[in-house]
């Protein structure tokens, strides 16, 4: 073929290749309340940037002239196996931004065979998840509401919809300010008012959806409230999920009532996670909730090695908050965790393309760790350790 017919022939490309393509997609295809409501953080949003910078902060120290020809990336993780140590987030009312929620991203899931986490706040129930996609891994994000009739009840059908493991998140006695929610008039449910009635009608496929399609409501919570539609729901949850008089002691009373592998997700420190350990926890999920609770705390990376010190092999270490890349998997396990999972990317893909969008994320996810791994030395995900990175500050400082 000439060059020049080579110029004008024309080649498919991915539509995707990256976290910021499927965020550009989503932000068209959504409206603006929708979209902050994924993209933004609590107050200042400074949390938020935290999480991204902290892994910006790790550098790779890379061993060339290693035979990187054979490369590995399965694990287990809490005694599950996975094609990638990536794992998908919870984050709740998927179907806010597509018809098909969490239905969509379990079937995803299951494709590439990692696990999915159903949020507490999922848009639909457990089990309707669990039917969608009967061969997805699902584990069960769980907060401590004030009733332990509910807790309970959330429990007992998270093991009886096949969840493996239960994700108890403590970081919420209060629900964070989120600015951007307050200026677009944000609500949960959503609601279409007349300060961004234009902006919806701009997104025609989002609205034709949100008129004729099902109530955008917390599926898990459909009958726990005193009834089923979304204002009541919301109301409910408003009401009963933040409890501050919470303690350590409402995880020892966890524990006895799950007998599955057990994780604690919004851990920060290492007083917090030896805590947990003590208390049972089989790991320790190092969080700050994507940036969208307290705001002014440390990026995830930036802790997590004192967590790992701290935890000292007794359980293991997940992670989430900033990872939008596959290095950003590998710079994790170089500091110590055992997977990574995130939210926003996931969330992003199906906005932009439904299930199909979240199958491709996951490629790309995967894709970039094998290629960071060749590219480090490392063939083995399970062999990739401290001795990968160089952390430093704008000093200059090596710290291994």
């Amino acid at each position: 073929m000439s060059n020049l017919r080579m110029l004008f022939t024309r080649t498919a490309m991915p539509k995707y290749n990256t976290y910021d393509d499927f965020r550009d997609v989503a932000k068209r295809r959504v409206p603006k309340m929708v979209f902050d409501f994924v993209d933004g953080g609590a107050d200042g949003e400074i949390s938020l940037k935290a999480n991204r910078d902290s892994f910006g902060d790790v550098t790779f120290d890379p061993r060339w002239m290693s035979d990187v020809s054979r490369k590995e990336i399965a694990t287990t993780v809490l005694g599950e196996k996975v094609s990638m140590p990536y794992l998908l987030a919870p984050a709740g009312l998927a179907s806010v931004v597509h018809k098909e929620g969490e239905l969509a991203v379990a079937r995803a899931a299951c494709e590439m065979d990692t696990i999915f986490c159903i949020s507490t706040g999922s848009a639909y129930s457990l089990e309707e998840i669990a039917a969608a996609a009967p061969s997805c891994k699902l584990w069960f994000q769980l907060y401590l509401w004030k009733s332990e009739e509910v807790v309970l009840s959330l429990v007992n059908r998270a093991k009886a919809t096949g969840c493996k493991a239960l994700v108890l998140t403590i970081d919420v006695p209060a629900v964070g300010k989120r600015e951007r929610d307050l200026v677009n008039g944000m609500s949960l449910p959503p609601r279409i008012r007349p300060s961004n009635i234009v902006d919806a009608i701009w997104r025609v496929r989002w609205l034709q959806h949100f008129i004729t399609g099902n109530e955008i409501t917390f599926g898990n919570l459909r009958g726990v409230a005193a009834g089923d539609d979304a204002s009541t729901v919301g109301e409910y949850t408003s009401r009963e999920l933040v409890d501050p008089t919470v303690t350590w002691e409402r995880l020892d009373w966890l524990r006895r009532k799950w007998d599955g592998p057990l994780a604690v997700k919004g851990v920060l420190s290492a007083r917090d996670a030896i805590e947990c350990v003590n208390r049972g926890a089989d790991a320790v999920y190092v969080s700050n909730h994507g940036g969208r609770q307290l705001d002014s705390v440390a990026g995830t990376a930036a802790v997590l090695p004192e967590i790992v010190d701290a935890v000292n092999g007794r359980a293991e270490v997940l992670i989430d908050g900033g990872i939008r890349r596959g290095e950003d998997v590998v710079k994790a396990k170089a500091l110590g965790a055992t997977a990574s999972l995130s939210g926003r990317p996931w969330f992003f893909a199906l906005a932009a393309d439904g299930q199909p969008g979240v199958k491709r994320m996951l490629e790309i996810m995967q894709a970039d760790i094998l290629r960071t791994l060749t590219l480090i030395g490392v063939p083995r995900y399970a062999d990739v350790d401290r001795s990968a990175i160089r952390r430093g500050d704008a000093r200059g400082r090596v710290d291994r």
